[in-house]
Parts: C-alpha cells; structure tokens; sequence
C-alpha cells in the first residue's frame, strides 16, 4: 500500500511526497481508517514505527478551515523536545493547508504562550503541566475539543504526570474521539482507558517488549566507570561507523562528568543533553546532533522516548536501565525507518542483574563480545562504585545485676553534693551571720 491508496487529500499528498516517505508504516496503514470512523482507539507499537503521523494524517484530512480561537484538537506528549517535534512533524504536513499549529511547554513565559492561544489556534501540542497552568488562567478552554491524543502513555505515568491527565479529561468535552498511542500497555493504562474512553479499538503491530529485528544487539563486561571510558575511547577511535551516535548515562551527574572525559580529544564533536541544561541550550545541540556536526550526543532518559532522530547508527548504554521497558525505548533511537542499527552495552556486575531482566522481556540473549586487549583496565573505582558499608553500632546496652546494681548504687562521700543555697549566699552567710539580698542597701 502506499499513501494514495489512503484517502487523503490533495493538500496532504503534496506535503508526503516532499517529505519523501515511500509508503505507511502497519501502525500508519491499521490507525487512518479506525481514527477517521470517529472511534476511540488505543495504538500499541514500538518506538520508530511512525505513531506521529499515525495519528496526525486521520486528524488532518478531517479537519476544516476555521477561525475559531479556542483548540479543537489536543494533543499531549511527555516533553518538551518531543512538543518541538511534533509540531514540526505537524507544520510539514500542513505545508498546502491553513491550519494554526502551537506547541506549549514548561520552562518558558506563560504570558508569551497565553497570547499565542488568545490569538487563536486549531492544534495544541502541549506538555500536561504546562496545559493544566494555562487552562487555570481560563486563557484556554477544552470545551471546543473534537480529537484528544496521548502520545507516548508509558513515558507520561512514569514521569508522574497521571494526575495531570485525569484533570485533563475531566476538563474536556464529554463527546469526543480519544485517541492513545504507547509503545508498551500495563494495568494503570487499561484503567484509565475504561474510565474515560468509550468502546476503544485496540491496534497492536509489535508485541510490547519485543525489539526491532534489524537492530544487532551486543555487550561487553566492563568492571568500572574508568575501564568504561577507556572502552568508549577505544571504539570512537577505531569503529568509523559510529557516525552519528546516542551515548546513555544512568544520571546527569554521570552525563556531565562523561563530557569532560572525553570532549577534549574530541573538541567540536561532542554534546551533553539532560533536563538540567536550559531549554535553548537543549534545542542547539539537538540540533546540532542532527546536522551532523555532533558525532557523539552523551544523554540521560530524557530523549530514550518519543524523539525521532534520523540516521542514528549506534546507541551506546555507557550505564545499563535498571528498568528493562527503559532498554527497549533507548535502543529504538537506532535501526528507525528502513535503517539498520547497533546496540552496545557497556556491562559491570551490578549491572548483570539488568542485563537478565532485559534479556527475559526480550526473549533473546544480548550476544557479548571479548574484552578488547588494547583497552586499560582502570583499577580505580568513583565514589558511587565503592562498596557502603553499614556503620557499626559501638553503643551497648546497660547491663544490670540481680542484686539491684547498674544506676542504683550508694555514691562514695568524695563524690556526694549537697545543695548549699549558690556560692553567694554561702559567702553572705559567713560574713553576716545571715542571708543577704544583693539588693538590700543601708539607709
């Protein structure tokens, strides 16, 4: 099947052949007739399978022309890189077409995005917490909205923002056409479903845990973080391949201690991205590891979900996910399209007990592979390798005998006190026979 086949208009046409994508993906092909029937729908596939235009090509052909102010379709995402992409994404499919697309995120002016809605807008793309804050200001009104979207489910009840959702949907217009898309499906996503959506129609492509088949999974058993740099070293050296490649951190402290490793034999081609860093300073070097001019883009889990970056030939887990779902989601950045991809795992032995939790979701071993004889084994181990031991309680408890010992016991005279009074009265005791006031004066 390609697009033609699809009932799509003209406008629609022209703006898919520019951007050159040569046919639907089973999630674009399953998702256009469900959505456009007006039905509910919960789609289930793997990152880099094309859920983005998935749900935007339906949504498009359907809506008209308008100069109403408030939103009429909503459409909510986990971050604000994936806000920026969408929107893109959205804006190059309604290149022929007149329709008002904006996107709104946390970490920016309220007052600059209020006016935006005021001026009016037909598509909202927005991050939860920054719609719920706007909709308070009652700048923003949801009773107008038609199609609500969740993209990337998953990610959003991991980040916390399940109260945030369920305030959205009681915000909304009771009649509407909801519209789910995840990459994996648990309990709390199958309760909010049947609480807020009617009748919803399931697609699932890939079966939730399973990997792309074109990505080739390999590993090493790396003892430390500083064998891991130099193994990291290593392999930029001698593989030419890595082109363009997604190195992942288990934290930001790791994420910007790696950077300084390893920037300066490589200046200029290097970035460090994590929610730290400024919302503009994230956007540059996402960019600039797009374009190329990053080889390498050292990250935390903030861009494991939803980002769609083209062309990424390796993705490295410099930490292995504690979280084996975690896994799945970092290695799709690499093999998207019709690419292939590779996958390196950089494994010590706390790390094994992830290794298995991934393998046993995946159903398949990660092939490891023999320790390069050319890399230094570091024997020095950072703060956070180092074994914590337990301080030992040196505090006994009190022992008493039978005999009424322990506490209780007769003082020697040396050692008993009796209260005479303070030190000034006795001295006014002696020297006057009797207690005097320091206040007494002689008339």
């Amino acid at each position: 099947m390609n697009f033609n086949d699809l009932n799509i208009s003209k406008p629609l046409l022209n703006a898919i052949e520019e951007l050159e994508y040569p046919h639907p993906t089973p999630i674009q092909e399953q998702a256009f007739p469900l959505i456009m029937s007006g039905k509910d729908m919960i789609g289930i596939a793997q990152t880099g399978t094309g859920k983005t235009i998935a749900y935007l090509l339906p949504i498009l052909r359907q809506l008209k022309y308008s100069e109403q102010r408030q939103p009429r379709v909503l459409i909510i995402v986990p971050t604000r890189e994936l806000v920026k992409q969408v929107v893109a994404e959205a804006e190059s499919l309604t290149k022929y077409m007149s329709i008002r697309i904006k996107g709104v995120y946390g970490g920016t002016n309220i007052n600059t995005q209020k006016q935006m809605i005021y001026d009016g807008v037909d598509i909202l793309i927005a991050t939860p917490g920054r719609l719920v804050d706007l909709a308070l200001t009652k700048i923003l009104r949801l009773k107008s909205i038609k199609q609500f979207v969740i993209d990337e489910m998953d990610e959003m009840l991991e980040l916390g923002f399940r109260t945030q959702i369920v305030n959205i949907l009681d915000l909304l217009p009771q009649k509407r056409q909801n519209i789910l898309f995840s990459a994996t499906i648990d309990d709390d996503i199958e309760k909010i479903s049947e609480k807020f959506f009617v009748k919803p129609q399931k697609i699932e492509i890939v079966r939730s845990g399973t990997p792309l088949a074109k990505i080739q999974q390999t590993a090493y058993n790396v003892p430390n973080y500083y064998t891991k740099v130099n193994l990291l070293n290593h392999l930029l050296d001698v593989d030419k391949t890595i082109t363009k490649g997604l190195v992942f951190v288990a934290s930001k402290k790791l994420a910007d201690r790696l950077y300084n490793e390893i920037e300066a034999k490589y200046p200029g081609k290097i970035g460090v991205m994590h929610s730290n860093k400024a919302q503009n300073l994230r956007f540059r070097t996402l960019d600039a590891f797009e374009d190329g001019t990053y080889r390498i883009l050292i990250a935390t889990e903030i861009i494991a979900r939803g980002m769609d970056i083209r062309e990424v030939s390796h993705v490295i887990n410099f930490d292995m996910p504690n979280n084996a779902t975690n896994y799945i989601h970092r290695i799709g950045r690499t093999g998207r399209a019709e690419a292939k991809g590779v996958a390196i795992s950089f494994i010590n032995e706390v790390e094994q007990e992830y290794q298995i939790e991934v393998e046993t979701l995946m159903k398949k071993t990660i092939k490891m592979l023999d320790f390069p004889d050319q890399v230094e084994v570091s024997n020095v181990f950072t703060d956070e390798e180092k074994p914590s031991f337990q301080q030992k309680n040196y505090l006994r408890e009190a022992k008493l005998s039978k005999d009424g010992g322990g506490a209780f016991h007769d003082k020697n005279d040396k050692n008993s006190q009796t209260n005479l009074g303070g030190s000034y009265r006795r001295i006014m005791k002696t020297k006057y026979k009797k207690p005097q006031r320091r206040s007494s004066k002689k008339k």
